[in-house]
């Protein structure tokens, strides 16, 4: 990242329930904090979480704060490159996957488009999401609710979400 670069602070979930997924999700931080575009500046522990939708084996559930330089639309891309060189095929709403890579937050951006919604229209719904991003940034205010995540987190049943591994 260049010194003159305008940087921005986004929020990024991570989940995946098939093959070596703890593997999977330590290999995708890895690749995104060597992007020159991306400097990775927290991550949450990893937790199991039930997954949604379709029965399917449980999912490992973790998020990262980053700082980039690159626009809400190139993470994405970046994100999506991510997920595709560890094989993940887009069959079915909230199926399976290999790696599953959610831009969460970026900055306090609200952006409605086709192909990406920021804030994460879900994420104030979900424990596997809120409780990992508690652990990193509970005073970061959801800028549609305009609530910190540890307020958000205080809504939903986190019974189903367990800590697994130490970062």
């Amino acid at each position: 990242m260049g010194a003159d670069d305008p940087v921005s602070r986004c929020a990024i979930a991570l989940g995946s329930n098939l093959g070596d997924s703890l593997h999977t999700l330590e290999a995708a931080v890895a690749i995104l904090a060597r992007s020159p575009a991306i400097h990775l500046e927290a991550r949450s522990h990893w937790y199991q979480t039930k997954a949604v939708g379709p029965p399917q084996p449980d999912y490992l559930n973790g998020c990262i704060i980053v700082q980039t330089t690159l626009p809400p639309h190139m993470l994405l891309e970046t994100l999506l490159a991510v997920e595709k060189q560890f094989g993940r095929v887009r069959r079915e709403r909230w199926g399976p996957r290999t790696l599953d890579l959610d831009m969460l937050l970026f900055d306090d951006l609200i952006l409605n488009t086709p192909t990406l919604q920021i804030p994460h229209p879900r994420m104030a719904d979900r424990a596997f999401v809120l409780v990992p991003l508690a652990e990193i940034a509970p005073d970061w205010v959801e800028p549609t609710s305009r609530k910190a995540i540890a307020q958000l987190l205080q809504a939903v049943d986190c019974s189903e979400v367990q800590q697994v591994s130490h970062t």
